[in-house]
């Protein structure tokens, strides 16, 4: 991962953190999703959402506003 981005969240569900990476897309905040889970086995591992590092307080303003829980 290149320098400047930061862990934002973490989850063991895909769909929890595909709409996460989507709320922030929407409000023009760049994201990466990297899933760590096994392939042949869902229940291991996490999908973790990435932003950069300047963008951290506006997208927890944000999961805020929209009563997302983090």
């Amino acid at each position: 991962m290149e320098k400047g981005w930061i862990k934002f969240f973490t989850s063991s569900n895909f769909y929890q953190s595909e709409i996460v990476k989507q709320v922030l897309t929407g409000h023009h905040i760049d994201t990466v999703l990297l899933n760590k889970q096994d392939s042949s086995h869902k229940a291991f591992g996490d999908i973790e959402v990435y932003i950069h590092q300047e963008d951290f307080s506006k997208a927890i303003e944000i999961m805020i506003l929209n009563q997302i829980n983090l």
